[in-house]
């Protein structure tokens, strides 16, 4: 089994901005802390095809497969190399204008390790946002900012 000894929750992030590289060590710790929905004792078609591509080094191919296993409601938006990063964006929301969306935006040299991090965020993400009745205001949105009811009662 794929699955090591559970770590500082924190840990993660730094591991993951830290590496040159994916590893099976690595991936292991990412499954075993951030995967909910990967099963750790029954084997589904998913999990065996998640464990090839590990077995492989297929690092992208994981990532992508991860994301789908665990957050099915999230998309890749968008992937850009640009001054020697790769820029990964994930969104609930694709079809939505990009200045509508509010996507999870990761960066970092090796194109898997982005998309890994993109991962955890969006797993963070979700964590905050499950089980609260009352909507949240959107990240990034300015102090200032003020609802303004626009309907006409007369």
């Amino acid at each position: 089994m794929l699955l090591s000894a559970n770590r500082d929750p924190g840990e993660i992030d730094d591991r993951l901005r830290d590496a040159h590289a994916v590893t099976v060590e690595l991936m292991s710790d990412i499954i075993a802390e951030t995967c909910r929905r990967y099963p750790p004792i029954m084997r589904t078609t998913k999990s065996q095809r998640i464990e090839r591509l590990i077995q492989s080094g297929a690092w992208m191919d994981v990532a992508l497969a991860l994301i789908e296993l665990e957050l099915p409601q999230w998309q890749v938006r968008r992937i850009a190399y640009d001054e020697g990063e790769w820029h990964c964006a994930l969104s609930r929301q694709r079809e939505l204008p990009e200045w509508l969306d509010q996507p999870i935006e990761t960066r970092h040299p090796d194109l898997p390790l982005a998309m890994l991090i993109a991962l955890v965020e969006a797993q963070r993400f979700n964590a905050r946002t499950i089980g609260t009745s009352v909507p949240t205001t959107p990240r990034g949105a300015d102090s200032l900012y003020e609802p303004v009811c626009t309907d006409n009662f007369a």
